[in-house]
């Protein structure tokens, strides 16, 4: 250092003006130029068409070039750049373009979005452009492309959201604005955004070859590598997608999230399998630590599951991505540069050619030629020597940089992983506090249910012992409880009659107590009657002395009745004192009755408490009973439906035999008719209208396989033949029919696999539909009928017109046949001689004689004809005859048509 500054003074010295005069505006402009220049070289070596992929380094330059050290921050320069590359022409270069311009989104400045947003629908058309391909690069590239407009649309809706997605949960609530209808769409937006992350993920999967290690080859990296932008949005997506939607429960109705709840669960389970596929290539094994998802979906309708939940962390080691050697040459590159620009600068004050002797320092200083020579070749040595210092400088401090930005991100990485391992240590803490207060809680519950289990066991000891005696009892019981009961009935008839006896007592009483009362007030009155009849006596008494006689005498009377009203009253008494002692002792009765009526009262409440706990016992075993009858029924379902996938798969393997028998060389020589493949196909229809009968009941009622069963294995079974007869029927049918009926019978055959695996899916046994086999069936059938002979296709009504019709032209035939033979011979003998005259005429002989001999077949046929025609019809006309018999007239005129060919093939 003391050296590179004690040479810079040196230079100082001697051009400290000229410097100042010419290293103003020229300079930027040239750092400008050559800048852009550099950017163009690393976008060049990035994006071409080689089918490698991008080396990190040529990535990172672009990176920094747009973004990180410029003063103009974005993506114009790389816009400016990329338009001239043929991207619509090469597919690996539009590849390659949408990784770069992926990586840019996701690291770059948050201009490069703003600047990019302008080609957005250039980017749509050049997406639909590349989807017509449906090999290579073509649906990557249209997909990748369409994958970047959706995240350059969430983006610009969601401008609160980095290019990374990297947000904390504040930040995630700020997003949102805490409004649940905010959140609501956001978490729609964000299912979009990652659907289009996992085709793109499993267009790359399904386009390599699996079976081979294509992730070592240099074509399979350069499909593969893009899939690390994506692994690093799809973690920060699904962990942001399970927080909304466990947000959201808490705010909105369960029912109202069904759709969201089936939306994450398919994309779980799609990103679960491609993260595992994924985590086993050696590729990415390099490159990135790729987490693996839990085992089951969290469940939303738990909101403590949210505590559970575990952000997954996608882990680049520093190694993978920055190597050491990479941006060494980078910094090279940029120190070429550099220099190039110092040259060019020395160039421009100092000049590029010595040999023309530009600097004139004779007239400035006085110092000669020689001198100035020395004196710059002294300055060039120095100069090159302070470069190459710098050069190594800038290189080890590149180096340590490099060092120093890996061991950064390992050390990011690790606090990441710390503080996630700290908060799941701490959920861990806090759970397992949880659990051991429970498990304290268990423990005092289970040392309870211990004691109370021993204090159990002992009374069950002695209730085992009362039970044995109480069983022996209860059929006492049962027989003491039914004597009572019959008691019981006794006694209250008992009850009753004396309850009876005693109202008619006390209504005895009564009246007797009225009659005593009557008579009681009957000798009070006389009482009063005779005081007042002694008072008024007294009175007379006095004043008629002379009555004395009369008086006395009365007196008398009146003492001889009180006397017998006192022997009345004494009689009374005593049926009084008689009465009283019958409705004592009756008392007396009612007691004892109400004492032994109590005594049974007792004894039936205690055998009514017995009853009850003999009858919660039987209860007890009822339930015990309906439990075992619960598992025997639920068992029985599970063979039933074990029968039935047994059945669907045999019915299905059925069918199957009979679609690989139809395309065996061996069926070819099998033929069979219109009519049975006619009546094996009604057969079919008839079956499949019964099974579709018997699926609606099986659907109404689970237990309803019996009637199932059996149509599934007839269905199998009338298709199966179906299938084979219209295989036979068209090995001996035109061809065009023959076609048809054989790709008939091939779809049906697969209609009918597709609804026997629908039957045997119980996620599509409800929309299992079998007209799609029925309307195969019918078409079939519709052939077989164009199959039948033509004879059928006339109507009745024209069979006789037919037949007379056939016989005149078969008559026709052979006289046209005779004649033409007369003429042949005719001419053999005018113009053949010898052997070949003989040989002709005996031909033309005998075929004269058979002309003759069918002749005369026919005039026989005829009469024949007319005389069965006169013999069967009765009274009906032939035509009616010949519709009558319609196979006996189609067999005439088939004999008829083959008379007359025969004839005129021979001729």
């Amino acid at each position: 250092m003391d050296r590179m500054s004690s040479t810079m003074k040196q230079v100082s010295n001697p051009l400290p003006k000229v410097l100042s005069r010419r290293a103003g505006g020229g300079g930027l402009e040239a750092e400008r130029e050559s800048f852009e220049r550099a950017q163009t070289v690393s976008i060049n070596k990035a994006i071409n068409a080689q089918e490698v992929a991008v080396k990190e380094k040529h990535a990172r330059n672009i990176l920094l070039k747009a973004g990180h050290g410029t003063r103009n921050k974005g993506a114009q320069t790389f816009w400016s750049v990329v338009n001239r590359l043929p991207l619509s022409g090469n597919a690996v270069l539009c590849w390659k373009f949408c990784h770069v311009f992926h990586k840019l989104l996701r690291d770059g400045h948050s201009n490069v979005l703003k600047d990019s947003m302008r080609y957005k629908s250039e980017l749509s058309d050049m997406s639909r452009m590349w989807g017509h391909l449906s090999e290579g690069y073509g649906q990557l590239c249209s997909i990748y492309l369409k994958l970047l407009r959706t995240k350059m649309e969430f983006h610009t809706k969601n401008p609160r959201f980095p290019g990374n997605l990297q947000m904390s949960d504040r930040q995630l609530d700020e997003a949102g604005e805490n409004d649940v209808n905010n959140f609501f769409q956001l978490t729609v937006e964000m299912f979009d955004y990652m659907e289009c992350e996992l085709n793109l993920f499993q267009t790359v999967f399904s386009s390599l070859d699996m079976s081979r290690s294509v992730s070592v080859t240099a074509a399979g990296q350069c499909r593969l590598a893009p899939l690390i932008q994506v692994i690093l949005d799809c973690s920060h997506l699904y962990d942001y997608t399970v927080k909304l939607l466990f947000k959201l429960h808490s705010c909105l109705p369960a029912d109202t999230l069904q759709g969201h709840r089936d939306r994450f669960l398919e994309q779980f389970r799609k990103l679960k399998d491609l993260f595992y596929r994924s985590s086993n290539l050696q590729y990415f094994k390099q490159l990135i630590q790729i987490p693996q998802l839990p085992e089951n979906p969290p469940n939303f309708l738990r909101a403590s599951a949210l505590s559970e939940h575990i952000s997954p962390v996608v882990v680049i080691p520093a190694e993978a991505s920055s190597p050491d050697n990479e941006p060494i040459t980078d910094l090279v590159e940029m120190d070429a540069a550099s220099q190039s620009l110092f040259d060019n600068k020395f160039d421009d004050i100092f000049g590029s050619s010595f040999s023309c002797d530009p600097f004139n320092f004779n007239s400035q200083n006085g110092m000669s030629k020689d001198d100035k020579d020395r004196l710059i070749e002294q300055l060039y040595r120095e100069i090159t020597a302070v470069k190459e210092e710098l050069e190594n400088c800038k290189a080890e401090s590149a180096r340590g940089a490099v060092q120093l930005r890996g061991r950064a991100s390992e050390l990011e990485a690790e606090l990441a992983e710390q503080q996630h391992l700290k908060q799941q240590a701490q959920d861990e803490s806090e759970f397992l506090r949880t659990e051991l207060e429970e498990l304290k809680k268990q423990r005092e519950d289970t040392e309870k249910a211990q004691r109370s289990l021993t204090e159990i066991e002992r009374r069950a000891q002695a209730n085992e012992q009362r039970y044995s005696k109480l069983k022996e009892k209860y059929s006492e019981l049962v027989q003491n409880h039914a004597d009572l009961l019959r008691k019981n009935a006794e006694v209250t008839k008992q009850i009753t009659v004396a309850r009876q006896a005693q109202g008619d007592v006390e209504q005895e009483k009564k009246e007797l107590e009225d009659s005593f009362q009557r008579v009681s007030e009957q000798a009070q009155r006389k009482s009063q009657e005779q005081a007042e009849v002694l008072e008024t006596l007294k009175r007379e008494l006095a004043a008629s002395r002379q009555e004395l006689q009369v008086l006395q005498g009365t007196l008398e009377s009146s003492r001889q009745v009180g006397a017998e009203q006192n022997t009345q009253i004494a009689s009374l008494e005593r049926e009084r004192d008689r009465l009283s002692q019958a409705a004592e002792q009756h008392r007396d009765e009612m007691a004892a009755l109400q004492a032994e009526l109590q005594q049974l009262q007792d004894t039936l409440r205690h055998e009514q408490e017995n009853s009850r706990t003999e009858l919660e016992m039987l209860q007890t075993q009822l339930r015990e009973k309906e439990n075992t009858e619960q598992v025997l029924q639920q068992r029985l379902a599970e063979e039933q439906l074990s029968l039935l996938q047994g059945t669907l798969h045999e019915a299905k393997r059925m069918v199957q035999d009979a679609l690989a028998h139809m395309e065996d060389p061996a069926h070819i020589s099998c033929t069979s008719s219109a009519d049975c493949l006619l009546s094996q196909t009604l057969a079919a229809s008839e079956c499949t209208e019964r099974l579709q009968d018997a699926h609606s009941k099986y659907l109404l009622d689970g237990a309803a396989v019996g009637s199932l069963l059996p149509c599934l294995a007839l269905f199998a079974h009338l298709v199966s033949n179906t299938l084979l007869q219209g295989s036979a029927t068209s090995h001996v049918a035109p061809v065009e029919p023959a076609d048809r009926l054989l790709e008939l019978c091939k779809q049906c055959g697969s209609e009918a696999v597709s609804y026997l695996s629908a039957l045997q899916d119980p996620a599509m046994v409800k929309s299992a539909d079998c007209s799609l086999v029925t309307a195969c069936l019918g078409q079939i059938s519709a052939i077989g009928e164009e199959l039948r002979p033509r004879g059928l296709d006339v109507k009745q009504e024209e069979l006789g017109d037919l037949v007379d019709k056939e016989m005149a032209a078969t008559a026709a035939a052979i006289e046209t046949a005779s004649a033409r033979i007369e003429e042949m011979l005719s001419k053999a003998r005018a113009g053949d001689t010898g052997v070949k005259l003989e040989v002709n005429e005996r031909i033309l002989g005998s075929c004269t004689g058979l002309m003759q001999a069918i002749h005369v077949l026919v005039l026989a046929s005829k009469d024949l004809q007319r005389e069965i025609v006169e013999s069967g019809r009765g009274a009906a006309s032939p035509k009616e005859f010949y519709a009558k018999n319609s196979r006996w007239t189609e067999g005439l005129i088939s004999a008829s048509k083959a008379v007359g060919w025969g004839a005129t093939v021979m001729v």
